[in-house]
């Protein structure tokens, strides 16, 4: 099999340039416009369903998916009881962790005490624990994505955690990251883009990740560190004697070396990680107009923005002692000295609604659902929008469906599926059923985009180049072929209803045209699977690799 492979996926890649959008292709059918909705709006069309928007109307589904709330979600409900991170809080994942590290810290002292024995190293069962929980979540984006009728918002979702993005691996964000998306990002996901920003800008998850939680005004120091540097050394002297030469219950050496490493982990001053990537990455973009000078008053602004314990999973927390009250000047607008968290707040909705910020997002958001490089009239449009509803999302999407850029031609067909949505929109092709092991999830991880995983704070990449190498589509390929035949790990597949075995191979392939790609196969891979199929006599094996290289060739990997 890993040979037919990799000589179908040689005429494969020969096949690419054929099947990239032309500025020169007719006007889109009710058929048409209702594959590219789906590709676009969702994650790829299920069996059947491409007919099924089209007869009811493009619009009038786009409408819907605009309005999640009214789209009945029951079976992904049912599925998402099964995940078991959906009932922990942060503090509860919190002491998960700890626990973990604990077992750990002992077990790595057992085996010092025991070095004549070599014993593999190994994960304790809270350890354990731990991990699967960690991949429980990745799952779960995956398992939502595949069965949620409310595809659009699935994709939002995934859009503003890649705008907003916090690293899952760092520290304290392994607990607070599934609070992030649960409850900062999930409900607000098509509401005010001031909300969402305000939201993201409190939580503890991004807090961590950027490192404001320890940005505080120079010299500041917490009420706590005072009180211990305030303390004598020795403490109070009796009222009669001498302090006995030797107390066993007070080590004044000790008490003083404790008092010292407290007041070592003070945070010294201000940290510009935050302001930097709020400016450059969540609302103005690089060229919005800001300077040093701006971030380091923006960096003022948030001093005192932190968490409470953030290492047993606290929430949101102000801390005044921290906060640099003086006077700040961004980008030309005042903020007077003495305002507290306020001033933060103000700021925040300023930028929201800055016209940097407009064009930055409505950009971003035309890169995801329009083109890698998106027309000024569809950025144009989300911009007007903007300013009309006040940043309300649904209403700048909507603007963006409604464009003529959207429907054009020349972008139908016109960008590369990420990892995500190649194994989504794959499952969703063939009708297949995910289960809630992490198996689906770590799929898409090798294929190169493991789910809040990405270390920067820009996210994982949108544009073609960041995901089109041979490598990269040799292993789609093999993905795609396993999937078809059964054998993908985390999901079950069963083809009988989608494409009926059948001796005919032109059958074969005008069936797995039709089910799979809606009838945009070239040529050219219609050759390369008639070649791969001719000296196979069983037609469930025939139709198996028939649709895996349908799904792996150069024209699936395009929406």
């Amino acid at each position: 099999m890993k040979t037919r492979t990799l000589v179908c996926l040689c005429g494969a890649l020969a096949a690419w340039p054929l099947v990239e959008a032309s500025a020169q292709a007719p006007a889109l059918t009710p058929r048409d416009s209702a594959l590219h909705a789906l590709n676009r709006l969702a994650y790829g069309p299920r069996p059947g369903e491409v007919d099924r928007v089209a007869a009811d109307g493009v619009m009038r589904w786009v409408d819907r998916q605009l309005s999640p709330r009214k789209i009945d979600d029951g079976p992904l409900a049912a599925r998402e009881r099964r995940f078991k991170i959906l009932d922990y809080d942060a503090g509860e994942l919190a002491r998960v962790y700890v626990d973990a590290q604990r077992e750990r810290r002992e077990q790595k002292r057992a085996a010092a005490t025991d070095s004549m024995t070599e014993k593999p190293e190994q994960a304790g069962p809270l350890e354990q624990r731990g991990r699967r929980l960690g991949a429980e979540f990745q799952e779960l984006a995956v398992i939502r994505a595949v069965l949620s009728e409310r595809q659009l918002y699935e994709v939002m979702v995934d859009f503003w955690a890649n705008h907003f993005n916090v690293f899952f691996a760092k520290g304290a964000d392994r607990f607070l990251t599934p609070s992030y998306i649960e409850q900062t990002i999930r409900p607000r996901a098509l509401g005010k883009f001031a909300d969402l920003l305000i939201a993201t800008a409190e939580s503890p998850a991004m807090l961590f990740y950027l490192d404001n939680w320890e940005s505080v005004a120079p010299g500041a120091t917490p009420p706590q560190a005072m009180r211990l540097r305030a303390r004598p050394l020795f403490g109070p002297r009796p009222m009669f004697g001498r302090p006995p030469l030797f107390d066993p219950g007070h080590d004044p050496m000790r008490a003083d070396s404790l008092r010292r490493q407290a007041l070592a982990r003070v945070p010294k001053g201000i940290n510009e990680n935050y302001a930097r990537e709020l400016l450059e990455l969540h609302t103005l973009g690089v060229d919005g107009g800001y300077t040093q000078q701006d971030v380091i008053n923006v960096a003022r602004i948030f001093t005192g923005w932190s968490v409470r314990r953030p290492q047993q999973g606290g929430d949101f927390e102000f801390h005044d002692w921290a906060h640099d009250y003086g006077e700040k000047v961004v980008m030309g607008v005042m903020f007077p000295a003495g305002r507290g968290r306020d001033e933060g707040v103000r700021l925040l909705k300023l930028l929201a609604n800055y016209p940097a910020t407009m064009h930055h997002v409505s950009r971003r958001l035309c890169q995801r659902f329009v083109n890698d490089d998106p027309p000024d009239g569809c950025v144009d449009d989300a911009v007007t929008a903007w300013k009309r509803s006040d940043g309300d999302i649904r209403e700048v999407l909507r603007a963006i469906f409604r464009s003529p850029d959207f429907w054009a031609p020349e972008n139908v067909r016109a960008k590369i599926k990420t990892p995500l949505e190649f194994v989504v929109s794959a499952a969703r092709a063939v009708g297949g059923d995910p289960d809630t092991t992490p198996r689906l999830a770590q799929v898409v991880a090798r294929l190169g985009e493991p789910l809040f995983l990405h270390v920067a704070p820009d996210g994982y990449p949108e544009r073609e180049d960041a995901w089109v190498n041979s490598g990269a589509l040799l292993d789609r390929m093999n993905a795609a072929v396993a999937l078809a035949a059964g054998r993908l790990p985390g999901v079950a597949v069963s083809l009988d209803s989608i494409v009926p075995a059948t001796p005919d191979a032109e059958r074969l392939i005008a069936q797995a045209n039709a089910a799979v790609l809606s009838g945009t196969m070239s040529e050219n891979t219609k050759q390369v699977i008639r070649r791969q199929i001719s000296d196979i006599s069983d037609p469930l094996q025939a139709r198996a690799l028939a649709i895996g290289l349908a799904i792996g060739g150069p024209e699936f990997q395009r929406q």
